[in-house]
């Protein structure tokens, strides 16, 4: 059951480590959460090129590679690198009650 304003409680926040990854389901859809240099990412474990699932790829500071074609997206500006116009996925969260809650747009 999806809360009020659509945000769903995903993980608790101790649950996820600095520098690691952590891949959730919200109705069906690949969640990836990411703690890196202290701030919280919650992108599409998706990449936008073809699909791969992002979770099986690496991190090098605030960028993500994606494990197919190494194609490489910042996670602060969402942009893949070689063509800024391209962009991951992200979603809004929070922390409440000490879990991290991602927003999941309306139909």
């Amino acid at each position: 059951m999806v809360e009020p304003a659509n945000f769903v409680p995903v993980l608790e926040e101790k649950e996820l480590q600095e520098g690691k990854m952590k891949l959730v389901r919200i109705e069906g859809l690949p969640i990836l959460l990411i703690k890196q240099q202290g701030q919280i990412y919650v992108i599409d474990d998706r990449c936008p090129h073809m699909g791969c699932a992002f979770s099986g790829g690496t991190l090098e500071g605030t960028t993500i590679i994606c494990p197919c074609h190494d194609w490489r997206f910042n996670l602060k500006t969402r942009e893949y690198e070689e063509e800024p116009l391209i962009k991951i996925t992200s979603y809004e969260w929070k922390i409440e009650s000490g879990k991290i809650w991602v927003k999941i747009a309306e139909e």
